[in-house]
């Protein structure tokens, strides 16, 4: 049966779209853009403008808490306390603080306890330990492409690449938005593979109204200086089951054996562990938690000051964003990125960045490494068995091609929100000056 409910609100949706785009590009020009010696878009005091955009934001909260902590000598108790906090937060069973994401992810990898030889899913577009940690533990990745449309894992493409090894499948959520979840979960089960999240970029981040972590056997988040929850180093391991948990914890905490239950398998490793130590520092601890207390408020501001600023620049010919489905919740790490469609607009990336930069919008680029490319999984000594090295992941490429970023407002921004959207409206009504650039 057609979805005629659907057609219409999409058919309106692209009418209004258009009436308002074809409204701003019908504006008179009256200014010179500021590239060419026009006055600037963008007139917010500098000061202010840093102030709204600055990351990290720590407070008196955290300054007292680091006191507290200082004064009570009580170290050792906040690591404990945050894991709590977190398993009240998320809803899962188990989990575990770490030095940082890329230990957590290494526990992880150790967690799984697969032969040697073992592959698996990963995404190529990702920071290097979603692939290098597994090389300690025999494993070898298999390079999987993103969606240009999300950036984001791309379930066609894994399903191209399985091979009778894969064991399990480990996901990103790019830049705070979850991956299609329902259906990679679908997909592990009916092949076997054990699913994993690295959630570095998506704390407080959900979909179908639960938790982004929560859905693979294991997960891990990072609290590095730049994330959504920063606590300027640490991370977090997430386990949905004892087995999980007790292996990881084991891995890079030697106090934890003692610990785990009479009947568990790795109490014997009292004295050792496993030979690591992962363990968070104390003080990121205190600042992890009073960071978590603000977290969704945080997220639900930024989200707002995202909305305001891009439901009028997606009204721009060649302008759009990474989709979000309708049951996910994302948050925004990083900065706030926009794809730019050159045949729409009339111009390049690079005269866009340089128009905005000229008009005070602090626009960059930023091409994510592309980790099938490195060195390292090109070199056969370092894995049980040399990694497969696409010709080319045309997800990636479109994504480096296409994007560009504008930054995030972490506070009521009104003003300055209002000059961004003039300075792409003016670039707009100038764009055939921009295509000769």
């Amino acid at each position: 049966m057609p979805d005629t409910h659907n057609d219409t609100r999409r058919a309106f949706v692209k009418t209004a779209t258009a009436a308002a785009a074809t409204t701003v590009l019908a504006r008179p020009v009256q200014e010179k853009l500021a590239l060419f010696g026009g006055p600037k878009a963008v007139t917010f005091p500098e000061r202010q403008h840093t102030e709204l955009t600055k990351w990290p934001r720590y407070g008196q909260a955290e300054k007292e808490a680091l006191i507290r902590l200082i004064e009570s000598g009580l170290f050792y108790e906040e690591a404990p306390l945050l894991e709590k906090e977190w398993k009240e937060y998320t809803k899962i069973p188990y989990c575990k603080t770490h030095m940082n994401g890329t230990s957590a992810l290494t526990s992880m990898y150790f967690a799984l306890d697969l032969p040697p030889g073992s592959e698996i899913l990963v995404p190529s577009y990702t920071f290097f330990a979603t692939c290098l940690c597994m090389r300690f533990f025999g494993c070898v990745p298999i390079f999987v492409d993103i969606n240009p449309r999300t950036a984001t894992f791309d379930l066609d493409d894994a399903k191209r690449k399985l091979t009778p090894r894969t064991r399990a499948i480990v996901v990103m959520h790019s830049w705070g938005l979850p991956c299609e979840m329902d259906k990679i979960s679908d997909f592990a089960r009916e092949k076997g593979l054990i699913l994993c999240e690295d959630a570095a970029h998506a704390h407080g981040a959900e979909m179908q109204g639960k938790k982004i972590g929560t859905w693979g056997a294991m997960a891990i988040f990072s609290f590095q200086t730049s994330k959504v929850l920063p606590s300027v180093e640490g991370g977090m391991g997430m386990y949905q089951t004892r087995e999980y948990y007790e292996r990881a914890a084991a891995f890079g905490h030697y106090e934890d054996p003692p610990k785990f239950p009479k009947d568990s398998p790795y109490r014997k490793y009292v004295e050792t562990g496993f030979g690591q130590k992962y363990r968070m520092h104390p003080f990121a601890a205190a600042i992890a938690r009073q960071q978590l207390r603000s977290l969704d408020e945080r997220n639900a501001l930024v989200e707002a000051n995202v909305r305001r600023l891009n439901d009028r620049l997606l009204q721009l010919p060649g302008i759009s964003e990474p989709y979000c489905r309708p049951d996910q919740k994302r948050v925004y790490y990083y900065a706030n990125m926009l794809f730019l469609d050159e045949a729409k607009a009339g111009f390049s990336r690079d005269a866009l960045v340089k128009a905005l930069k000229a008009e005070g919008v602090r626009a960059t680029v930023w091409i994510y490494p592309e980790q099938h490319k490195c060195a390292i999984y090109s070199e056969a000594k370092w894995w049980h068995h040399p990694p497969v090295i696409p010709d080319r992941m045309p997800g990636n490429e479109q994504v480096n091609k296409t994007h560009f970023f504008v930054p995030l407002f972490y506070g009521e921004a009104p003003e300055l929100i209002e000059q961004y959207v003039k300075a792409f409206e003016k670039i707009w009504a100038h764009r055939s000056e921009l295509a000769r650039i």
